[in-house]
Formats: structure tokens, C-alpha cells, sequence
């Protein structure tokens, strides 16, 4: 069967992992830091794509220098990437400008002018108000536009030579109806006539999307051939790697941004609620409740107190549970309440998705507040649901390489959900 690498291209990094399918095994990982984004103008939020490369480069060849590890074993690949951003490539397949991110929040008017258009609300952050803002503020650049690209498709592009997206991944640029599985054609053409043509076409989640070029692999130190999967966005591959492809999977990320996300069967119910429509990786629904701020509130409080998590989270824990403590309880209430107010944020998304027929049997949490107890017993008691933390931390890179490793195969689900990440024990929730 041969070894996986799984990519995930972060905001903050890019870490690369090496999984081994038949023993269901993550032999090997490395990471690379992302120039933090750079903000030339009042809610602008970019990054450079070259420097995407460098970590990628950086990352694979750690990944690769593990002792476990044979490169010469790898046979496929998938790439996971941070949704929503715009790459814009002129007519050599070049970079124009600095990659616009999901939190580039210059685009506000040029939203509100598209969601009339579609009929339905398209956020500043999607990839289309980007596009619109490009044209009206940069015109000789729109000008030379002949490719557009999501951070993972520019990632594939690079790897193949070949141009594709995926629903998933498709499903956050703004232009894209889930539903018609087709883009919006009406729309494309009222921010330009000739647009269309420039957007990527849309491939399914369970095909190859090409192979990697022999340039690329042996500049990497890998072999030939190793087959590229259509990879999808952040969210659709840490559903993956986390096991949220079976029904009554519920998956809270707390990252930097903080999302409620699970597979759904059927399409978004009339009202949205807020939830944002996404496909998944698996050709069904995962429906998306986000807020903007998690870690980053909680990670303020400890700057402000001067303090770290652990040693706070030992104060909040007792101040939870009403404990007497020597200690001045101002930080402890203060790290309490910013961990419920986030909490609670993120459960409010819970019965919108269950207008979907998501209903939250387990709840699996992810990202860098998983590790955090408290928060997750917090979690496990507002859900009223068992929390459990998969045992792989970077669901976003194992879900990249399980979609490597089901791509083609006679039954793409099953196989998706046989490599999900085991869970530790769970977290009871307390009644009532």
C-alpha cells in the first residue's frame, strides 16, 4: 500500500505528516512557521505564497528525515489549506499580489453589493468580495488575472501543473452554490464578463487530482509518481482526520478562530441560522458555525493576568468548583469566565446544525484548546454530550493524507472512516 504525506497549509504554519495506512500510524511530522500576516491598510490581512512554499519545503524535509521514515515508501499525497483566501495568478501561472486571507476584512462593502446580487449573504471574507475589491482598487492587476486560486489549489497547482478545485473547498468562495452543486453563474458575470473562465473547475472529492511533477520530487527527495488527491479546505479535512464522517459527530476546533462543525445528509435547511453551507470531503454537507475569536480571548486573559494556562487553568478549575483558594481570585474568574464565553459562543451554533439532522451524540474537540481539561469539561457539560480529544493533534494533515489513501477506492467513505484518529476516554457530561 505504501506511506501518505499529508499537508495542511495554516495560517500560523505548515506542518506536513507522514501516515502509514496499513498499521493506521503516524510515523513522522514537521512544521514550519508562516510569516505572520502582514496588514498594509485598515483590515487587510495577507500573506506571500512564496513563503507558503519555503515552510511547505521546510516541513516535508523534516518530515522526511525521521529515522522511520522511507521517502522512498511514500505513494500518495493530499493537501489540506486554509479556506477562503485569494491567489491571484497572471497568464504564467505567477503570483500577482500578496495572497488575501479568511481574515482580510477589507472587502466589506464589496459583500454587501455581491449578497444582494446572489440573493443569499456572501461574508467580506469569502474569496469573491476579495476579487470584487481587487477590480475596483487594482485594476491593472485585474487586469492580468487569468487564474484564481484557493490557498490549497495554488498548493496542488504547484505540486501537478494541474488547476482544479474541490466542493468542499469551492463552497467558501463566495461564487459556488452548494445546493445547484454548480457555480452561480449570474453572479461571476456581474463582477466581470470574462471571470468564469478564470475560476477553477470543481472535481470531485474522491478523485486524483494529478501527479506530483518530477521536478518537484526530486527537488523534495521523493519519488516519481506519487499521485496527488483533490485535498479540500482546513475544515473538510479535519473533519476527516477527526472522525466527524459518521452521523451524531459533532467537532469543535478551537483555534485561533473557533468552529462547531459535522457531516450532514441533505442541504441547508431554509434559514440558515447563521451557518455557513459548506460541502464536505466526502460528497455530503458540513455545516459550519464560526466565531471569529477563541484561543485569542482566552490567551489575552493569561497575558493580562501574567500568567500561564496551566497555573491558571489549576485556579479556574477550583473557582469552577467553588473551592476556597488562597490565592487572589481575580485571574482565576477572569480565565473562567473568558473559557464560558467562548464556550457558550460556540454552542449556540449547536441547534442551528441540528436543523440539519446533526445531533450531537459525541462532541470530539480539536486544535490547541483541546488540550486544556477544563474547557473540554466545560464543553462536556453544555453540549450534554461525551467529549473526547482524538489522539492526533493535527486533524487537518491526517485528513489531507486518509483522502490520499481513499481516493479511488471501491468504497471511498468507508475507507475515510476506517483511518479517522482513535479518541482518548471520554468526558461524561454532568447531568443537568
Amino acid at each position: 500500500m505504501g506511506l501518505a504525506l499529508g499537508v495542511d497549509l495554516g495560517t500560523q504554519s505548515l506542518k506536513v505528516l507522514v501516515y502509514d495506512p496499513e498499521n493506521k500510524k503516524v510515523l513522522s511530522r514537521g512544521s514550519s512557521p508562516c510569516a505572520a500576516p502582514d496588514v498594509p491598510r485598515p483590515g487587510a490581512a495577507e500573506q506571500n505564497p512564496a513563503d507558503w512554499w519555503r515552510a511547505f519545503e521546510s516541513a516535508v524535509a523534516e518530515a522526511l528525515a525521521h529515522q522511520n521514515v522511507d521517502p522512498a515508501a511514500i505513494r500518495v499525497m493530499g493537501v489540506s489549506g486554509q479556506q477562503h483566501g485569494l491567489v491571484a495568478l497572471d497568464e504564467g501561472d505567477e503570483v500577482l499580489r500578496p495572497a488575501k486571507l479568511w481574515c482580510d476584512a477589507e472587502a466589506v462593502e464589496e459583500a454587501v453589493a455581491l449578497s444582494k446580487i446572489c440573493g443569499r449573504l456572501v461574508p467580506p471574507g469569502h474569496t469573491a468580495p476579495k476579487l470584487i475589491w481587487m477590480k475596483r482598487h487594482e485594476p491593472e492587476l485585474f487586469g492580468r488575472l487569468q487564474r484564481v486560486c484557493l490557498p490549497h489549489d495554488w498548493l496542488n497547482l504547484r505540486l501537478t501543473g494541474a488547476w482544479g478545485t474541490d466542493p468542499g473547498d469551492a463552497s467558501g468562495n463566495g461564487f459556488y452554490d452548494p445546493a445547484a452543486e454548480a457555480l452561480d453563474s449570474a453572479a461571476v458575470a456581474w463582477v466581470d464578463p470574462g471571470l468564469e473562465e478564470k475560476l477553477p473547475p470543481i472535481n470531485p472529492p474522491d478523485a486524483w487530482h494529478g501527479t506530483l511533477l518530477d521536478q518537484v520530487a526530486d527537488g523534495l527527495g521523493l519519488p516519481e509518481g506519487i499521485r496527488v488527491s483533490v485535498g479540500s479546505g482546513d475544515n473538510m479535512m479535519s473533519a476527516l482526520g477527526a472522525g466527524a464522517s459518521r452521523d451524531g459527530v459533532m467537532v469543535a476546533s478551537l483555534g485561533t478562530s473557533g468552529t462547531l462543525f459535522g457531516r450532514a445528509p441533505g442541504p441547508a435547511p431554509r434559514d440558515g441560522g447563521g451557518v455557513s453551507a459548506f460541502r464536505d470531503a466526502t460528497g455530503a454537507w458540513l455545516p459550519l458555525h464560526c466565531i471569529q475569536d477563541c484561543t485569542l480571548v482566552v490567551n489575552k486573559v493569561a497575558e493580562k493576568c501574567g500568567m500561564d494556562h496551566f497555573s491558571l487553568t489549576a485556579l479556574a478549575t477550583e473557582e469552577k468548583s467553588g473551592a476556597t483558594s488562597a490565592c487572589d481570585p481575580g485571574p482565576a474568574k477572569a480565565y473562567l469566565d473568558a473559557l464560558f464565553a467562548v464556550s457558550f459562543a460556540l454552542h449556540a451554533g449547536a441547534g442551528h446544525l441540528e436543523n440539519w439532522g446533526l445531533h450531537c451524540q459525541e462532541l470530539r474537540v480539536v486544535g490547541g484548546g483541546a488540550r486544556n481539561p477544563l474547557w473540554c469539561r466545560i464543553l462536556a457539560d453544555l453540549f450534554q454530550a461525551p467529549v473526547v480529544v482524538p489522539e492526533e493533534a493535527d486533524t487537518a494533515a491526517l485528513g489531507a493524507a486518509i483522502q490520499a489513501v481513499a481516493a479511488g477506492a471501491d468504497d471511498f467513505l468507508a475507507t475515510v472512516q476506517a483511518h479517522a484518529s482513535p479518541v482518548g476516554k471520554p468526558i461524561e457530561p454532568h447531568p443537568g
